[in-house]
Parts: structure tokens; C-alpha cells; sequence
């Protein structure tokens, strides 16, 4: 017995695996992009949030990434639930009554966006590929 199961050929103990280590990556990508997020051009008057920004793209490529390399939504589900969880404990004051995320707006984008791209990348209906659609085609011509 090879241990592969028939649905995707992968065993239990790698699909566990995998999605461990989405969600590893997911947690040291939201914690750099925590600490990341504060950062601020200044320009005269004008203060352009590039942290902010930054972070943002982030989180979107790399759920966006996960989930177009895994074909699949557990694996892109597992990074966001990792950037989400570790953005809602970085958001807690630490030991000394500091905190990574304050209360103004930068902070309160910071706080729900991510959930909100890690939803709506993952939730995306799933396209049919070309090689599937033209095979469909071919069969009911």
C-alpha cells in the first residue's frame, strides 16, 4: 500500500502537513506585515500610507498564490486563517500596555482587511481551465 489516497493522490498526513505549513507561512507573513504596516511617507503635507499598502498587496498575492498553486481552497484558507489569527493577537497591548496596531484608521484597515481578502480570495468561484472546457466541447461535438 502506497499511502496515496484516490481523491488528489495525497495522503492524509500530507494534506495535514501542507496545510500546517500554509498556515506557518501565513503567521510569519502577517507578523512582518504587522509590524511593516506603520510605515509612512511623508511628502510636505501629504502622508501616503506605503506600509499600509504594502502589507495590503501582500497579503492578497500571497493567499491569491497559495490558492492558484494548490488549485484548491483549504491550502489558500490555511495562510489566511494564519495571517488573520496572528494579526488578532499582535492587535492585543503586550506585557507593558504597548501595542503593534493602534486605534486609528491605519490600524482598523490593518485589522479587517486582511479577513476580508483572505474571504473573498478564497470564496472566488473557481474558473474552469481551458484544457477542461475544450475537452467538454470535444466530447459533445
Amino acid at each position: 500500500m502506497s499511502g496515496h489516497t484516490e481523491a488528489g493522490g495525497l495522503s492524509l498526513a500530507s494534506r495535514i502537513g501542507g496545510l500546517l505549513i500554509a498556515a506557518v507561512v501565513g503567521v510569519v507573513f502577517g507578523a512582518v506585515a504587522t509590524v511593516g504596516h506603520r510605515h509612512v511617507l511623508r511628502i510636505g503635507e501629504v502622508a501616503i500610507p506605503w506600509g499600509l499598502i504594502a502589507a495590503l498587496v501582500g497579503v492578497a498575492a500571497l493567499i491569491l498564490g497559495v490558492r492558484l498553486l494548490t488549485h484548491g481552497r483549504a491550502t489558500a484558507a490555511a495562510t489566511a486563517a494564519g495571517i488573520v489569527i496572528i494579526v488578532a493577537v499582535l492587535t492585543l497591548p503586550g506585557p507593558g500596555g504597548s501595542v503593534l496596531v493602534a486605534g486609528d484608521l491605519a490600524g482598523t484597515v490593518w485589522a479587517v482587511a486582511p479577513a476580508l481578502i483572505g474571504v473573498l480570495i478564497v470564496a472566488w468561484p473557481e474558473l474552469p481551465s481551458r484544457a477542461r472546457s475544450r475537452a467538454a466541447a470535444d466530447a459533445h461535438a
